[in-house]
């Protein structure tokens, strides 16, 4: 939910060159994954309930600001979750290109929203075991890259000016918002508590766990190609690079082969990343439903105990946005998205103040004091990322406009679903 491996590293490369692109995949896990994988695994043990964040942001501060926190997290689900059956074809251009023009490229993105619904339908066990597999199948070329570029470099050692050098031209404010996107979804995982074996246990494990991991699998990627001798503008998408620059890089250091293994594993990138968060957002409208906030057909259960009719109306919604043409969609993804994580770091302050008794299996360590403040880093970095994205446009309108607009529109919403409102149920 939060990685398919180094794809997505390569306009971090591409605009900041490799000694900036590693400071930032090194200090912003500190700012900005630790606190929330602290935040959801003291939330997610404490509260582990279908809907995840959308149940702790109500607990914490009503029915209004939930929906708020479901509206903003499905609103930035609409543009995350393009992306990836766009990767997907993308990186199938690069072995078939016939096979992804005109109309062939969308079939194939429709393709993989209905592959992920039909494994969604089989339950969280069936999601989380292949993407266990997935995530090994794509790391294994990068794997491979990065021994032979070591090894080069252990015998020639002619990287180290590559690793050094700035770029002649350099854009920190863009790096730094793609290294969020890279290093986001932390929260998402919440959503299935109830899904999960023993969550009191396993979410903070996994949550820290996890920071580490992702960590690694991107730093260890760039050091290596720095090392290599690769220059940093190889990666950069006005010099034909961007995404799909791995595969140049593998077919530089490694070969061929490797290099087609890493086209491959792009295209399980697209599909491995988009079937977990699938799996996470669809259990919202289900959360929702339950509290009267959304049509009562949606908590409908199949027989694996899932929501289907909840997942089938997300991909039917997602696949209607692959239609749309938007310039930025990183940016406006880290927005909406950012709103929601501020809320859920406020409902974590307010919960601690106001439930100190509630069993928390596992507790930020310190003083309530430091998990009022652990949301300082994440919401300074999403700040950020406003200032950043205050030029963009996203369909021809001011991005900053267009997110508040959307945001906005969540209230509009609340309050239209005033007929579909009951007490809910034990």
């Amino acid at each position: 939910m939060v990685s398919g491996g180094p794809y997505g590293l390569e306009d971090i490369i591409g605009l900041a060159g490799y000694k900036v692109a590693l400071l930032l995949l090194g200090i912003v896990p500190f700012f900005w994954s630790l606190p929330t994988a602290l935040m959801v695994g003291e939330l997610a043990s404490a509260i582990p309930t279908e809907g995840g964040f959308y149940i702790w942001v109500k607990q914490a501060m009503g029915p209004f600001w939930g929906f708020q926190e479901a509206w903003l997290s499905l609103a930035a689900s609409v543009f995350d979750m393009a992306i990836y059956p766009t990767l997907f074809v993308l990186y199938l251009g690069r072995i078939a290109p016939t096979y992804t023009i005109g109309f062939r490229g969308p079939l194939w993105a429709l393709a993989v929203i209905l592959a992920c619904t039909l494994w969604n339908l089989r339950g969280a066990k069936a999601v989380g075991e292949s993407s266990i597999f997935l995530f090994c199948a794509l790391l294994f070329p990068f794997v491979v890259m990065v021994i032979v570029a070591l090894w080069h470099w252990h015998w020639h050692g002619h990287g180290t000016g590559a690793l050094l050098q700035p770029l002649t031209k350099s854009d920190f404010a863009g790096a730094l918002s793609v290294c969020l996107w890279n290093y986001m979804g932390w929260d998402n995982a919440s959503t299935v508590a109830q899904e999960v074996d023993d969550p009191q246990r396993n979410y903070p494990r996994a949550m820290i766990g996890s920071a580490v991991l992702v960590a690694l699998t991107y730093m260890l990627p760039v050091i290596a190609v720095a090392l290599a001798g690769l220059s940093a503008s190889q990666f950069n998408s006005d010099a034909n690079g961007g995404t799909g620059s791995w595969t140049d890089a593998a077919r530089i250091i490694a070969g061929p082969i490797i290099a087609l293994l890493v086209v491959v594993g792009g295209m399980i990138n697209g599909a491995g990343m988009f079937n977990p968060l699938m799996m996470s957002y669809a259990r919202l409208p289900f959360a929702m439903a339950e509290d009267g906030l959304a049509p009562k057909f949606l908590t409908r259960l199949n027989r694996a105990g899932v929501p289907w009719l909840s997942i089938i109306f997300c991909a039917i919604i997602w696949s209607l946005a692959l239609t749309l043409k938007f310039e930025k969609l990183i940016s406006i993804d880290l927005v909406l998205y950012g709103g929601g994580l501020i809320l859920e770091f406020v409902a974590l302050a307010i919960l601690r103040k106001r439930e100190p008794d509630m069993h928390r299996p596992f507790r930020i360590p310190g003083p309530n004091i430091v998990a009022t403040l652990i949301g300082i880093g994440p919401t300074l970095l999403i700040a950020f990322a406003l200032y950043a994205a205050r030029d963009e446009k996203i369909a021809g309108l001011n991005a900053l406009l267009f997110s508040f607009l959307i945001a906005i529109s969540g209230s509009i919403v609340y309050a239209s679903t005033a007929t579909l409102r009951r007490k809910p149920s034990a």
